[in-house]
């Protein structure tokens, strides 16, 4: 790999493997390490990279590489976490895109300031989160989401978006639509209501209160939880390269659940306020018996079926061909088509 000494500091023919946390081999033609919203700024004006097409990186959490990047890869590495303001209605803070998530969320903890602690141990970014609207143990980001900056990858202009603006849906966002690779994302303000209530409405939580006792749980003791909770369901990415939860949860009408739960009584399933139901993945997989299978060098874990895994030197193309054939299962048996969470490149 040979650096250039060029503002900003232009990476050729990098490795993107310790860069995706299912660990797959992918080489970018060109990196660009961004650590403030003055590096973003300079790229744009770049004669070669402002005008080329650009793929946003944060963890590589939610990422399957299959080939190798021609795009310009934008590894956004934006620190800082700071209080932005307090009122006895909420608290709202600040981090930059490249912290880490989990970090961050103990961190608020730490300050005093709970309301995140049901989204622990989501790997990743700080800036990644919004895109994907990440969602865990009964509260999605959006619940919590106060306001974003970026810059436009086009123009160069500072933006500011708010929660509106930024379009959340189900694992989705604008920036997964008609902002994907042109707005970077470089620091995210979270609201955290006061005063704190906990959110304990999920079945693994209301299972963790009848077997400590504790029915009145404090921030730091839901953190822990759930914590534990997806340690022992979800393998470690420094350990077994993965990507979390490979497919949505698919919603489906209620005409559509009483036919599959006729069929299927076991079926896990939710209802939503709109009157649709939401059928857990995981389950329609493990029922098609996908859980422990392989693929070549890509397997679905044993723990939790909707955790596609790289049990070493897999390739995208692996990882891909094993999600292909699962979702054909699972159409084949509930005329249900899952759709992947992460980005397939």
């Amino acid at each position: 790999m040979v650096t250039d000494r060029t503002e900003p500091p232009i990476e050729r023919r990098a490795s993107l493997r310790a860069f995706n946390s299912f660990g797959l081999p992918a080489v970018a033609a060109t990196l660009v390490r961004v650590r403030s919203e003055s590096d973003v700024k300079r790229m744009v004006d770049h004669p070669e990279i402002g005008p080329a097409p650009k793929l946003i990186l944060g963890g590589g959490s939610n990422l399957v590489l299959t080939r190798d990047v021609a795009a310009v890869v934008l590894k956004v590495e934006i620190p800082g976490r700071r209080l932005v303001s307090a009122s006895p209605e909420a608290v709202v803070v600040e981090a930059g895109a490249g912290e880490n998530w989990h970090d961050f969320v103990a961190w608020t903890l730490e300050q005093g300031w709970p309301g995140l602690e049901n989204l622990a141990l989501i790997p990743g970014t700080v800036g990644a989160a919004p895109v994907q609207n990440i969602g865990a143990y009964g509260v999605e980001l959006a619940e919590r989401f106060e306001s974003l900056d970026g810059v436009d990858l086009i123009t160069g202009r500072s933006v500011t978006l708010s929660a509106a603006q930024c379009a959340f849906g189900y694992r989705d966002s604008v920036f997964k639509q008609l902002l994907a690779g042109k707005t970077l994302i470089t620091r995210v303000r979270f609201r955290l209501p006061r005063p704190w209530q906990p959110v304990l409405g999920y079945l693994d939580l209301q299972r963790r209160m009848h077997e400590t006792g504790v029915h009145d749980p404090d921030a730091r003791t839901v953190f822990d939880w759930v914590c534990a909770i997806r340690r022992a369901k979800l393998p470690d990415p420094q350990q077994i390269g993965n990507a979390g939860s490979f497919f949505k949860n698919p919603v489906v009408s209620a005409e559509q659940c009483r036919d599959i739960i006729g069929r299927d009584p076991s079926v896990v399933h939710y209802p939503l306020p709109d009157g649709h139901f939401k059928l857990a993945a995981g389950w329609l997989i493990d029922a098609c018996g996908w859980k422990g299978k392989s693929i070549g060098r890509a397997g679905v874990y044993e723990r939790q079926a909707l955790v596609l895994v790289n049990r070493g030197g897999a390739i995208g193309a692996e990882v891909l061909t094993l999600a292909r054939a699962i979702q054909e299962s699972v159409y084949g048996r509930f005329g249900i088509r899952l759709e992947p969470e992460p980005l397939i490149l």
